[in-house]
Formats: C-alpha cells, structure tokens, sequence
C-alpha cells in the first residue's frame, strides 16, 4: 500500500523461515524479504547465510530477547520491517511477539505470513489426537513455576506440545514421567525436515531411556493427555508414584501437588506425601 504522495506505508511482516530444509521457504517470503526496507532478526549471522542464500540483499538489524528494547527506534528508522526468528514462525518461543505488541502500539498495520513452523508437523507425526492440544512452549528451567507447569500438563486431557533444548531433553522426558506417570504416550520429534529426521513414539519412561544422553537438534516434545478419569487409578497407583517421586529428591510439597494433579484429594496427597519421604507432621515437629 501507498500513501497520497505514493510512498509506500509503514508495515512490519513477520516471516516464517525454514526449520531445516532452506527449500521450505515460500515464494511471497522471498518477496517480502527483498522489498522490505529492512530484516530484523535474533542473529544477524544466521539470517544473514539465509539471506545470501536466497540472493537478498538487504540490511539486518538485531531484534532478540536482549535488544527488544530497541524496537521503537527501529521502527521509525526502518518504517517497512521484515522480522525472522533463527528458524520457523516468528511470535512462537520468541520475542517476535514484542515487536507486534510495539508495532501496534505506533499505529503500524502487521503481516503475518503462512509458513514453516515446529509443533505442527510434530503433533502430527506423534500419533496422538491433535482435535484439542495445548502448546506449552520451552517449560522453566527449575523451580515451582515448573513444577506447577510439569503438573497442568499431567492433569490435561488434551495433547500437550512442549519445546525442549537437546542438551536438556532426558532431564524433561524424565520429570514428565514423574508427573504425569511413567506409562504417558509421547512422541520426540527432532531435525524436522533435515537428513536426520526422527520422530520417536513411546511411554515417557521408555523415551526417557532412549534419550538419556544428549542428542542435536531443535526438540518438540507431544505428551497425550489424561485418558482415564483420576478415580480409575487405586491407591496402590498412586502410592507407587509417590514412592517414585520421593525416590527421585522431590519434596513433600512437590509430591502433593503433582498427586493433586493426578486426581487425589489434597488432605490425601499430603499424608501419602508425608508417608513416603518419612518427613514429620506439623504436630510430630512441635512435639
């Protein structure tokens, strides 16, 4: 679009780029791409080798988590922006989101191209019903935020999408099978569309051992969601869980909220809980 005086209008485009193959780059990114005044990008390294690629020739600022800060004034220099992510839709697991929000906020009209993305072919290849999912993206690192987060995905009944660095996968598939039972159907899909391409289906407790030691490339992890209502595991089920997880280090706190999840009423969690790390009750430590 133009305006009166035919220069043509502030726009930012967010453009998909490949997840491996540089051949799933579509014909209107291209063309985005080399008309756009600009490409902002997380590595100006990484998108540059695309760009030189595809035979583009245009200037690439840095807009990452770091630097977002500085979207306002990009903006005004760069009045027709191009945004990539290192790889597949830009706004999924990264900042591209904060550049919409600040595009937005000065009145500049937003694209969002179709395109190349990880969890959508990686729900599809898991085997597992894709009608309703959730996509939880990369969990926290550690602390209760993921362990409250390990717990939603346990007490879901829809698939469950999650985003993983490869150096930290078996640590994740493992605490997923704490929370969510070791018998859970998974699926890790990792190199999309590379030479190396996989998709493994399982339990979480059979993934976990696959990918015990550290494995390359960009991860999606699809969880199955609860099939079975929390009343049809026994007491025994879950006494074996809390065992699990108190073998595992986890705390009186963490075992009751992840049995929680799992169906068990809170005052029976806590005293399974207690049971199992052998900790006190609050009256045995005032005694």
């Amino acid at each position: 679009m133009t305006d009166t005086a035919g220069t043509p209008e502030p726009r930012v485009w967010l453009v998909p780029t490949p997840v491996g193959n540089l051949g799933d780059i579509t014909l209107r990114a291209v063309e985005v791409l080399r008309n756009a005044d600009a490409v902002a990008c997380e590595d100006t390294r990484r998108s540059g080798a695309l760009l030189t690629h595809l035979g583009i020739r245009r200037p690439l600022v840095r807009l990452d988590a770091h630097t977002m800060n500085r979207a306002a004034a990009v903006l005004e220099q760069h009045p027709r922006l191009a945004y990539v992510s290192d790889a597949g839709t830009p706004g999924i697991s990264d900042p591209g989101a904060e550049l919409v929000a600040a595009a937005l906020a000065a009145g500049i009209p937003v694209e969002v191209l179709p395109g190349a993305t990880a969890f959508v072919p990686a729900l599809v290849l898991s085997g597992l019903p894709t009608g309703r999912f959730t996509f939880e993206g990369f969990l926290p690192r550690s602390g209760r935020e993921r362990k409250e987060r390990l717990a939603a995905v346990a007490a879901r009944a829809e698939t469950s999408i999650v985003y993983e660095s490869p150096h930290r996968l078996g640590a994740t598939l493992r605490d997923l099978a704490g929370a969510c039972g070791s018998q859970r159907p998974a699926s890790v899909t990792r190199e999309l569309s590379k030479k190396f391409e996989e998709t493994a289906r399982g339990t979480l407790d059979e993934l976990a051992a696959r990918f015990a030691a550290d494995v390359r490339g960009e991860i999606v992890i699809v969880v199955g969601g609860q099939t079975a209502p929390p009343e049809a595991t026994g007491p025994d089920t879950h006494h074996a869980e809390a065992a699990a997880l108190a073998a595992g280090g986890h705390s009186v706190r963490d075992i009751r909220d992840l049995l929680v999840a799992r169906g068990l009423r809170k005052n029976d969690a806590y005293a399974l809980a207690l049971q199992v790390t052998g900790a006190a009750t609050p009256e045995d430590s005032t005694a």
